[in-house]
């Protein structure tokens, strides 16, 4: 029996030693705004003063706007491909949210759905944009959702990829969670013990693991897409941004009964984040609206299956392009 502790014993000692080992391999310190901007802002990127905050935003094009809204962890860089091909078009404008990307930290700790809202409604005030499509995923689509039901006279259409969001009320009173499985940052940001580690120790391996989770073709993670969320994530503040967001979520309401501009859902059929029965309800509860299933993409189709999911958005935007442009589309279409 000794002898047996002892082994366990010894086991457990070596595994703590690999613990600590690991999280001595992983400390990184903060990466300041100014090496970060010199990587990843370019000649489209500007930094307006909204709400006390300077906020990164970047505008190609020309003619009627649309708002990009990324979604948690995440950045504006998630809608490179779609800006290229939208921006012929249309004006669009994309922005790193309060604690994310090249903006850094609110110190009012703003990261409510309904604070980015209106952090995204000040940013078209600057820009003198009274009407404006919008776009948004993930929470990002929660984001876009709060926009049209509070203000959706100033909404053209709304476009919501994967979206996270407050469910309408049942009569049962409950609300479900916007989504079945919770991202690797997440649960451990959640856990204090491993907060206060993640605010000095975080590890790349996990922002590969998340992106093995948003994509369904695990071919398509590009190492260099790795590397920008691991670095941003590090940019001075940013740690604990997301911390602080995680742990003091705001609760908010949506009036499904005022979105009555043009609704289209996207969803990929593949997303373990937020899964389809999620698209299917959003889609119930918003009159008119439409459903684009996306068969072999996962939680951020626009950036996995960039053409395919543009061209859908174009088609309803009323911009028809030539068929032999895209490769073909593999889709369903739901239409409640």
């Amino acid at each position: 029996m000794k002898k047996i502790l002892k082994i366990i014993f010894g086991i457990f000692l070596i595994l703590t030693l690999l613990v600590i080992l690991t999280l001595i391999g992983s400390y990184r310190k903060d990466i300041s705004p100014e090496i970060l901007v010199e990587k990843y802002a370019d000649q489209n990127s500007f930094f307006l003063k909204v709400n006390g905050l300077n906020v990164h935003v970047k505008i190609k094009g020309e003619g009627e706007p649309i708002f990009l809204i990324h979604g948690s962890f995440s950045s504006l860089h998630t809608w490179e491909a779609w800006e290229k091909e939208l921006s012929p078009y249309f004006m669009t404008i994309s922005m790193d949210l309060p604690g994310h990307g090249l903006t850094g930290p609110d110190p009012g700790k703003g990261y409510g759905i309904s604070d980015y809202s209106a952090l995204v409604f000040g940013i078209a005030d600057q820009l003198d944009l009274d009407e404006f499509h919008v776009a948004g995923n993930s929470m990002g689509g929660g984001v876009a959702l709060k926009m049209a039901s509070d203000h959706p006279e100033r909404i053209l259409s709304l476009n919501l990829i994967d979206a996270s969001f407050q469910a309408k009320q049942r009569n049962s009173g409950s609300q479900k969670p916007s989504g079945n499985l919770i991202s690797s940052i997440t649960k451990l940001a959640q856990n204090p013990i491993f907060s206060n580690l993640l605010l000095k120790c975080t590890p790349k391996f996990i922002f590969r693991m998340n992106m093995e989770q948003v994509f369904f073709d695990q071919a398509k993670i590009k190492e260099e897409s790795v590397t920008r969320y691991y670095e941003l994530i590090r940019r001075e503040g940013n740690r604990q941004a997301t911390i602080d967001r995680l742990t003091t979520r705001k609760s908010y309401e949506i009036d499904f009964e005022r979105l009555k501009m043009p609704v289209l859902i996207m969803w990929g059929k593949e997303d373990r984040w937020i899964p389809l029965e999620r698209g299917k309800q959003l889609a119930a509860d918003i009159p008119g609206a439409k459903l684009k299933v996306f068969e072999q993409a996962g939680h951020v189709p626009m950036e996995e299956i960039p053409t395919e999911t543009v061209r859908e958005y174009l088609s309803f935007l009323g911009i028809q392009l030539d068929m032999d442009y895209f490769s073909a589309p593999k889709y369903l279409s739901y239409v409640p």
